[in-house]
């Protein structure tokens, strides 16, 4: 169990899903967060699609300021939104338990060539 700098405690479960599912899965799975987010006809996570899916999976004390922060940290064109690629380096970046064994994980999803339907482009 992993502890934030808030002092909130957190189970990393990406380790556990990439060796369950594969690379190729993981990713897909990470895709699958990212639809689930996202403002359907942007095709992006934008500020009110964020607060909407905090709300609906009972987040509601989370401050607009938390929603700006969380988008900001993964928003690497500086456009305020994530698109689906910002969204998976930044669920790769939070997972201190990816980084125990990043050579292999990343030899595996780079031996094969990429299905790029999978990732989205």
């Amino acid at each position: 169990m992993e502890v934030d700098e808030g002092g909130v405690q957190f189970e990393d479960y990406f380790p556990s899903m990439m060796e369950g599912s594969g690379a190729e899965g993981f990713i897909s799975e990470l895709c699958n967060g990212f639809h689930l987010l996202m403002d359907v006809e942007k095709g992006l996570i934008t500020f009110e699609s964020l607060k909407r899916s905090a709300l609906l999976l009972g987040l509601q004390d989370i401050g607009d300021d938390e929603i700006v922060s969380m988008l900001s940290e993964g928003d690497l064109d500086g456009d305020g939104a994530l698109n689906q690629m910002e969204f998976c380096i930044l669920m790769l970046r939070l997972s201190p338990g990816l980084l125990d064994e990043p050579k292999q994980w990343v030899e595996e999803m780079y031996i094969c060539e990429p299905d790029h339907e999978v990732l989205g482009f």
